[in-house]
């Protein structure tokens, strides 16, 4: 079943779609708090979006443009605006469709469908790990802390990966190594305190102090 996230801020139209999605067999979500439209995106991990132009606090341009930092998600406008400026401007800022309000709701469906047949019959969604304004793709192995992009070491990678699945439980030495172990990598307890050590180096310097708590005698914690 396919995610559909709705940003929508008219409430009879968003819920229309909804309700036409589901029966379609989507399991569709209305944006609720259009001031963390990236927030509850990166929760959701959604397989599609449809998003508006004009909205409360921030346009569709502009969490277009969030979006397309930590997602290569299909993202689709759907606007009274259908201008030939909103259109070149929502296909510059990363969508990849653009339908104008009033639409038919078969004909929203159907390119729906389209966009997800071309998207993932080659290529599953790859799903984003977020925390503190860090945003962790999973499918091109990418660190994201506003607008910087930390290059991460596989091992480095790897680590936080794992502290980031299992944010606010501790993880321990052991299951971090082993973790590392599945792969190519075979560390040791120094050797792994050598990559936690680097990878703080690198987080704190794109301004993520403390991101990674110890937990004496335990391990380690992304809380």
């Amino acid at each position: 079943m396919y995610k559909l996230y709705i940003v929508e801020d008219d409430e009879g139209i968003a819920e229309g779609i909804r309700s036409l999605a589901d029966g379609w067999g989507f399991e569709s979500t209305v944006c609720r708090d259009f001031r963390r439209v990236t927030e509850e995106f990166t929760a959701l991990q959604p397989h599609i979006v449809l998003l508006d132009i004009k909205l409360p606090f921030a346009g569709g341009f502009h969490w277009c443009a969030e979006i397309r930092r930590v997602s290569k998600v299909p993202i689709v406008f759907i606007s009274s605006a259908s201008d030939n400026m909103n259109i070149v401007m929502a296909m510059n800022m990363g969508a990849d469709d653009f339908i104008a309000k009033p639409f038919d709701g078969s004909v929203l469906i159907a390119k729906l469908q389209a966009l997800l047949r071309r998207t993932y019959d080659f290529t599953a969604a790859a799903p984003v790990l977020s925390r503190r304004g860090a945003f962790l793709n999973t499918g091109d192995n990418t660190l994201l802390v506003g607008d910087t992009r930390v290059e991460l070491t596989k091992n480095e990678y790897r680590i936080l990966l794992c502290l980031m699945e299992s944010r606010g439980k501790v993880v321990s030495r052991e299951k971090l190594m082993e973790r590392l172990w599945q792969t190519d990598s075979f560390i040791d307890e120094n050797t792994l305190t050598v990559n936690v050590n680097r990878l703080r180096k690198k987080l704190d310097a794109a301004g993520l102090e403390g991101f990674i708590t110890t937990r004496f005698g335990v391990g380690y914690i992304v809380e």
